[in-house]
């Protein structure tokens, strides 16, 4: 028995293995309206064998876009354009997420596509940007601090999204606490500086967040809610493996019940040691200290390597990201390499000729 392609249940949704799409950024929208790129992109990997694909970092309000071709939620032109990305990952058996996000002093910078770094100036299409505390990303242009009605705004515009995520036909609503953007950004010390009930303990610096789940949860009750964190900053005086576990625990006292972990993003000058799994061990740390649902992510390749994670009881699924994009149909390759009973039933009729039996 693979546990790897064993169903999961997500408070009340069967997902049909634990071998997930992580979101990735496509920077290919328009008005951050999706199109038949990310059709194409995220259906492919459902007829690939993927239990849950979650599409890329989508704005809740303009200026919370990394770039200005990110996708958003915040309007219902989006939300029109979702739904029929979201049926065509349905209908080839996966389910769907949306991660909901904002960039706050790492958004409007030039697309990673482009040749130009940094941020984006007003008269080529960026914009001021927003962060608890007028603290710059090294390289980037210094943010406004959020004033504390900016905050409630924000906080509704998470509810927002996550109303039009539901009415899109998405299963899961993965909240973007990670990777140096803006709620990541309100729970490190390193950048939050605020004096206010926003800053400094850890039960103020984790107020925004905790009113995002509340919000999210309120708008969209059937669904399930994620949150993505990075477990550490990799620099001194950053945010800590046990400080994510405190607060995933309160998270999912408000409604989550997946807690998504990666790591990093918040600063230019952290350490990363990389390697195959590398980022495994916190989440491994966050499930064993909190009993939650726990994902892993990091330099995760193949099937026996994604199956051993689960085998050690390091994390109850994985997300990965690369190796979808270098092949689409990772998934059934997996299921080969561990036969997997049951493997067959996921690939499509249509590909039936070209399995190995």
């Amino acid at each position: 028995m693979s546990l790897l392609f064993t169903p999961l249940d997500l408070d009340g949704l069967t997902v049909r293995n634990r071998l997930w799409v992580s979101p990735m950024c496509q920077y290919t929208a328009t008005d951050g309206v999706p199109n038949d790129w990310h059709h194409v992109h995220l259906a492919q990997f459902a007829s690939g064998g993927a239990g849950l694909v979650i599409a890329e970092a989508s704005a809740v309000v303009p200026e919370g876009r990394i770039t200005p071709e990110d996708t958003g939620i915040w309007n219902d032109a989006q939300r029109d354009a979702w739904q029929p990305i979201v049926a065509a990952i349905h209908a080839r058996g996966a389910a769907a997420g949306i991660q909901l996000a904002h960039a706050g002093r790492k958004a409007s910078t030039w697309s990673p596509l482009l040749d130009e770094r940094g941020s984006v100036p007003a008269e080529r299409g960026g914009w001021v940007t927003e962060a608890p505390s007028a603290l710059a990303f090294d390289g980037y242009a210094e943010p406004a601090e959020l004033t504390v009605p900016r905050i409630d705004d924000l906080v509704a515009a998470f509810g927002a999204a996550a109303r039009r995520a539901d009415e899109a036909g998405f299963d899961v609503l993965e909240v973007h606490g990670a990777h140096g953007y803006l709620i990541h950004e309100f729970l490190s010390p390193l950048s939050n500086q605020r004096s206010d009930e926003y800053g400094g303990t850890l039960e103020n610096r984790a107020r925004f967040l905790l009113r995002v789940v509340e919000a999210v949860r309120a708008a969209a009750p059937d669904r399930v809610i994620a949150v993505r964190f990075s477990a550490t900053d990799w620099a001194e005086g950053g945010w800590g493996v046990e400080e994510t576990a405190t607060v995933a625990a309160w998270v999912a006292e408000r409604g989550a019940a997946v807690i998504d972990i990666s790591t990093g993003g918040l600063v230019a000058h952290q350490k990363i040691t990389t390697g195959p799994g590398y980022q495994v061990p916190f989440a491994a740390t966050v499930r064993e200290g909190t009993g939650l649902l726990t994902t892993a992510v990091g330099e995760i390749t193949d099937g026996p390597q994604a199956e051993q994670v689960l085998r050690d009881g390091l994390a109850d699924a994985v997300m990965i990201g690369r190796e979808w994009l270098r092949d689409p149909h990772f998934g059934l390759r997996a299921a080969g390499e561990l036969n997997a009973p049951g493997a067959a039933s996921l690939w499509p009729a249509q590909y039936a000729r070209a399995r190995r039996h």
